[in-house]
């Protein structure tokens, strides 16, 4: 799940709790759009801060040198 499915979600749940008026029996779409709303609020943070971590640089290594001569006598 990517950043994107969280961002519809959050909309999806604006739009449920606060554009429509539709009636449900056994159903609150207002209670329905805030837990989408909070949903994709967490998701989008856990998925920012996962990306955060991943482009973490890491310094590359030196190389090690070895002296492999011989010497001939």
């Amino acid at each position: 799940m990517g950043i994107r499915l969280f961002i519809v979600m959050i909309a999806v749940g604006a739009i449920l709790a606060f554009a429509t008026d539709w009636e449900l029996q056994g159903v609150d779409l207002d209670l329905v759009g805030l837990i989408l709303m909070a949903v994709g609020l967490l998701g989008t943070a856990v998925c920012t801060a996962v990306l955060r971590r991943r482009r973490v640089v890491v310094p590359p290594v030196a190389p090690t040198v070895t002296d492999d001569r011989r010497d001939l006598l």
